[in-house]
């Protein structure tokens, strides 16, 4: 748990939820018993196994461009 409460790991797993999905955590809704189930893992790949568990879409897979076309 205690990586849960560094404002290292918590932030960098917000900074990969919003460079990817356009969402925080706290949008999301998860709290700390949420995140804690991803907590042994490097803050980047937990946010993005959080994402794939709860069916988030990636915002890099379309572009502005394709849905311009």
């Amino acid at each position: 748990m205690s990586r849960l409460t560094g404002n290292a790991w918590l932030a960098e797993f917000d900074q990969t939820l919003q460079r990817y999905y356009a969402i925080t955590c706290e949008d999301a809704g998860a709290d700390g018993t949420v995140l804690q189930r991803y907590a042994d893992l490097p803050a980047d790949q937990a946010a993005m196994a959080f994402a794939e568990d709860y069916d988030l879409d990636r915002l890099d897979w379309w572009s502005v461009g394709r849905v311009m076309r």
